[in-house]
């Protein structure tokens, strides 16, 4: 239900996996699934594929592909242990809008050439920082992406931040959802009544909820802020806005 791929770019190469269902027939409405902040692991494997079990081909890159391939955590830790952090931070730290964009465009040709995902609209979702990846692509392919989607998003509308998200989501076609954390302090809440004020003016189709009790993180099975209840929530409304788009 899964294969490993090589996704050739002017930096290096793009490892990656797609995830189809167990009885896919054929090429299947295409959703890109970016990692949280600690890349490829376990958990996201399994992610990707309960998206890719609603009838979906997923393809899930390796966003650190120009530091490292395949997992950056060592089996056994996680973001939290003081000798990892500063490595992921470091790693994250090259993902500049740029970069993204460079990305993007090698992530779609895959798409394109690639015998599991069919021709037309795509989704896309992110979690943690990459939250704001799925919002950016959305943004820079209009066209193309029908659906993008961010949980426990971090840091999507600082005041004062040049990069922000909201000086781009006016190029929003698709539809967008956010879930969020309600007691998130990578994203409090004047961030988000800024992103929520950005999309209303843009005139895009967004709905943002807030998880009730969840705090960052709360889709990652290998975090301490696993939330069984939020992660269900989650897989819930995503099914939902890729049934709804693609």
């Amino acid at each position: 239900m899964s294969r490993a791929i090589d996704i050739p770019v002017a930096a290096g190469t793009i490892d990656a996996h797609v995830f189809t269902p167990g009885s896919a027939d054929g090429p299947l409405p295409a959703v890109v699934l970016f990692t949280d902040i600690g890349g490829l692991r376990p958990c996201y494997h399994e992610k990707a594929q309960q998206v890719a079990d609603n009838g979906y081909a997923v393809l899930m890159p390796n966003v650190y592909y120009r530091d490292a391939r395949g997992p950056v955590v060592p089996a056994g830790q996680s973001f939290r242990d003081p000798d990892v952090r500063p490595t992921l931070f470091q790693y994250a730290g090259r993902l500049t809008p740029e970069a993204q964009s460079r990305d993007f465009a090698a992530l779609l040709e895959c798409l394109d050439s690639e015998a599991e995902f069919a021709d037309g609209k795509i989704g896309v979702v992110g979690y943690c920082m990459t939250g704001a990846f799925a919002l950016r692509m959305a943004a820079e392919y209009p066209g193309r992406v029908a659906a993008a989607a961010g949980f426990h998003s971090a840091n999507l509308a600082t005041a004062g931040d040049p990069n922000s998200l909201v000086h781009v989501v006016g190029g929003i076609e698709g539809r967008v959802y956010f879930g969020h954390a309600d007691k998130d302090a990578l994203l409090p809440p004047d961030q988000i009544a800024r992103m929520d004020e950005a999309l209303a003016t843009a005139g895009v189709h967004f709905t943002t909820e807030l998880y009730k009790g969840a705090a960052h993180g709360f889709t990652a099975k290998d975090a301490p802020s696993y939330n069984a209840t939020a992660d269900a929530l989650h897989h819930k409304r995503l099914a939902m806005l890729l049934e709804e788009t693609l």
